[in-house]
This record gives C-alpha cells, structure tokens and sequence, in this order.
C-alpha cells in the first residue's frame, strides 16, 4: 500500500508540475510543440485538455483548462494524500 500511495503521490505531484508548465508555455504561442523539451509538456497533458476545452471552451481567447486540471489533481492529490487524506487514513489503520 505503501507503494501505491508513493507512486500515487508522485504522478499526482508529476502532473500538476507539467500543466503548470504548460500555462507558462501558453504565454509563449510561437513555440514549435513537436521540438523537443516543449513535447515532455505537451504528449502527457493535451489528452486531458481535448475533453476539458469541450466542456470549458477558452474565455476571451484565454485556455483556462490547464488551470482547472491544476485544481482537479491538486484537490484529488489533498482528498486521498492528504494529512487527512483517504488512502492516509486507510494505511495507518
């Protein structure tokens, strides 16, 4: 369990630190994405974006969904990671 809860936090971790890159990357749009540091950032994240900019479409030419992924897998990492956290709770039983 112990494990679990490592790599959990690790990917969880992982992803918030890639789109909060990729909000800075969106600063910048004459990037080339398929050259190669900016392709770590973009492959992981934009399965996640498609969806997410069909439900949320940009506001005022403005991508907000990077910003709402942040929010989603910072809450999720705090629900089951947290000092509270479910799997905490769950693994000190």
């Amino acid at each position: 369990m112990d494990i679990f809860i490592l790599g959990l936090a690790i990917l969880f971790g992982l992803m918030t630190f890639l789109f909060i890159l990729r909000i800075v990357l969106t600063w910048y749009p004459q990037i080339n994405e398929k050259r190669f540091p900016f392709n770590l950032v973009i492959l992981p994240t934009e399965p996640l974006l498609i969806p997410m900019r069909k439900l949320v479409p940009p506001i005022g030419g403005v991508d907000i969904s990077p910003i709402i992924w942040v929010g989603i897998f910072t809450l999720l990492r705090e629900i089951l990671l947290g000092q509270q956290g479910l799997l905490t709770m769950a693994n000190r039983i």
